[in-house]
């Protein structure tokens, strides 16, 4: 089984309030990432907080279980990612989900897409691409556990990624949400007004 870890650390200072508590859909963007892991090949769902995580951890009533608190998350995404590995010790997975909660627009089918093709090929990353650009959610194999918990923190999980060109999929969709990094209220705007509309459209 694969685990999902959900990166929701940040200080969110550009936002001006924490992004995993945006209003999106019927719930928030943190309640999106979880809602859409859940598969049946995903078992494991962790959400690392750090910045305002009293806050979240209130309004979303995050099952306890589900929470890393990270320390030491001024240190970047790499700290979160890194905690987030190390809570699942003891438990066999075959890889993690990475979800970092400013790139909220996925869907459900384009996680069971990812995990489909990283079951079906032998392939250490797997990660979405829009018009041939890289986005999120990415999937690493266990194997590479090890080199993410020692990457430099300056490059972070990208330099794992680097390292390991050859043995990647890409695995291409249309749904642009996987490259829009919403970490301002200026992007909010400019990418939840299309999704509402789409969405609008979808219940008609």
């Amino acid at each position: 089984m694969l685990a999902a870890v959900i990166l929701s650390a940040g200080a969110s200072s550009r936002m001006g309030r924490p992004k995993a508590l945006i209003p999106y859909r019927e719930g928030t963007f943190l309640e999106h990432l979880i809602q859409v892991t859940r598969h049946p090949r995903i078992g494991v769902t962790r959400v690392v907080l750090g910045a305002g995580a009293d806050e979240i951890r209130k309004i979303t009533k995050l099952n306890e279980p589900l929470v890393v608190l990270n320390p030491d998350w001024q240190q970047g995404q790499l700290s979160s990612i890194c905690a987030g590995i190390r809570s699942l010790d003891g438990i066999e997975t075959d890889g993690i989900i990475l979800c970092p909660v400013d790139h909220p627009l996925v869907s459900a089918r384009l996680v069971g897409d990812l995990v489909t093709q990283f079951y079906l090929n032998n392939k250490s990353i797997v990660l979405p691409t829009f018009n041939t650009r890289r986005g999120h959610p990415v999937i690493f194999s266990k194997t590479l556990y090890a080199e993410i918990l020692d990457a430099p923190a300056d490059k972070g999980a990208r330099a794992v990624v680097w390292a390991h060109s050859s043995d990647i999929l890409a695995v291409p969709t249309s749904e642009e949400g996987i490259i829009l990094n919403i970490n301002d209220p200026d992007m909010l705007r400019h990418a939840i007004e299309p999704h509402m509309k789409y969405r609008e459209r979808e219940d008609h």
